[in-house]
């Protein structure tokens, strides 16, 4: 992959001005984009998690594994068919997908004080900007993180769904702790990768930089949305 800190050093005059710009112009879209899906997630979650009749009714039957795995089944499905999308329809496809993350989550309501959610969501967004400060930043190339974060990640997966029989207390402390190392290095990972993207794809047509920072603004997304949930887990107070 090119990397954005090589390609700017070589650029010069105007064609780095023009790498620069569009590069803003591009963070902008997809750091826009996580934060609308980030106020939809909430506001959802808030919405239904207030209500302890829907809660119930949703969490307390097998309802509950509809929510909680169809986002799993919608977003390999948005990544398969974003291609043949228009960029348009890709963005509601990914606000919808925000909603319904909301609706997966939205337990948390019921189970922590409202207090404690808060304070884990400010702790999160400064753990994150400053992970994807550095990313943006860093001149070191993160690509050889990418693969060993990823086996990490499938790692952490397989160990979620073995302990949803296991139900050990310690070995979801484990995955706690595992969690937030993987989607702490994923922030940093991501940040610098959709740089490197934009580089490749500064040339392409404007409905096809739109889906990739459509791509980036749900990779970001998702590494927000995890980093929250893990911490969740150590600083949330239960009801």
């Amino acid at each position: 992959m090119a990397d954005f800190n090589t390609m700017r050093s070589t650029a010069t005059g105007s064609r780095a001005a023009l790498i620069d710009e569009g590069l803003r112009t591009h963070m902008n879209k997809v750091y826009g984009l996580m934060s609308v899906a980030m106020l939809i997630t909430g506001a959802v979650a808030f919405g239904v998690g207030s209500n302890p009749q829907l809660v119930a009714a949703i969490f307390g039957s097998g309802l509950k594994w509809i929510v909680m795995l169809a986002p799993l089944a919608v977003v390999f499905a948005f990544g398969a068919m974003i291609n043949k999308m228009s960029t348009s329809t890709a963005q509601m496809v990914f606000l919808a997908y925000s909603a319904l993350m909301g609706l997966s989550i939205s337990f948390i309501f019921a189970a922590y004080t409202g207090i404690s959610i808060a304070q884990t969501f400010l702790v999160t967004a400064i753990a994150f900007a400053g992970l994807s400060l550095y990313g943006y930043t860093t001149k070191k190339n993160l690509s050889a993180m990418g693969s060993f974060l990823m086996m990490g990640l499938i790692g952490l997966i397989v160990a979620s769904l073995v302990n949803i029989f296991l139900a050990s207390s310690a070995l979801q402390f484990a995955i706690s702790v595992v969690g937030v190392l993987i989607f702490a290095g994923l922030t940093a990972y991501d940040t610098q990768n959709i740089k490197n993207t934009y580089l490749q794809l500064a040339n392409s047509d404007q409905d096809f930089l739109g889906k990739a920072a459509i791509i980036g603004a749900l990779q970001l997304y998702l590494d927000f949305l995890n980093l929250f949930m893990f911490l969740l887990q150590f600083m949330g107070d239960r009801r």
